[in-house]
């Protein structure tokens, strides 16, 4: 009760400070089948925390992504960590940097569903020792699912993750969200997701975000995003990045903030 109590006064919080909007991956955990289109850009100035047997997050770290190519999206997420697990010191420094491809391989638009692969391999960067990485690659191999009709627009999916090491377990992750477009400012979304354990000593997460994206302009955009487990270790999940849009003129879409992610995506395996 409490961790719901503190998650809705964060949110009715944020609330009064801009209209609540969203709409596909950052800033949620789920992930979405669409690419960032041809010759466009995404870069976010992100930063994701978690609380669990202490405080884990990136401040910051910097997302990439690209339209390398009609249905093809490269990914690039490059963290600075930060880790204070309870009754230990802290620590500051590079993370593990993560890679992927986007891949949509079915997109009916008379019907607004597609289909698409989204594959992750996380580099081992971060210092192992100091909690600040995984101290062997991962790599997540996922399917994403998505459908809108008029404003709505629900996706999700999961996948597996190979995920090495002493002390280590290989784990799934799913999750699904339903978002709805207030106007063409701002969208608001809400995703429920479950994670089997990652480690020997983890519990199983389940859990649900809220969270929003607000379209500045064209290319400007904040997100935000809140949540907690309600089955499981962490207490409290939070998001928060700028992001800029950009790209060629010339098929061109509405300009509003496309939310590829997470996230944490970082999310799912990014914060330790």
């Amino acid at each position: 009760m409490r961790r719901l109590v503190r998650l809705l006064l964060m949110v009715s919080f944020a609330s009064l400070l801009v209209p609540f909007p969203a709409l596909a991956g950052p800033p949620f955990l789920t992930d979405d089948p669409e690419p960032v289109e041809y010759k466009h850009w995404e870069i976010y100035l992100a930063s994701l925390s978690a609380e669990q047997h202490g405080v884990s997050m990136t401040a910051p770290h910097v997302e990439i992504n690209y339209g390398v190519a009609p249905n093809f999206q490269l990914h690039l997420i490059a963290p600075m960590e930060y880790v204070k697990p309870s009754g230990q010191p802290s620590h500051y420094g590079y993370g593990d940097t993560e890679l992927g491809v986007k891949w949509r391989f079915f997109n009916n638009e008379e019907t607004k569903f597609m289909a698409g692969t989204f594959p992750f391999l996380e580099v081992p960067t971060g210092d192992e020792s100091k909690g600040l990485g995984n101290g062997h690659p991962q790599v997540f191999l996922p399917l994403w699912l998505q459908k809108g009709w008029g404003p709505w627009l629900t996706y999700g999916g999961g996948g597996y993750w190979f995920n090495p090491g002493e002390g280590h377990k290989d784990f799934w992750y799913f999750g699904w969200l339903l978002q709805r477009e207030i106007n063409k400012y701002f969208t608001l979304g809400a995703e429920i997701f479950y994670q089997t354990p990652r480690q020997t000593d983890d519990e199983h997460h389940f859990g649900f975000n809220v969270g929003s994206i607000i379209n500045i302009t064209e290319n400007h955009h904040i997100l935000l995003s809140a949540g907690t487990d309600m089955v499981g270790p962490t207490s409290f999940y939070s998001y928060i990045a700028y992001q800029l849009t950009f790209g060629p003129e010339e098929g061109k879409g509405s300009g509003e903030a496309h939310l590829t992610n997470e996230v944490y995506r970082m999310s799912e395996g990014r914060v330790r």
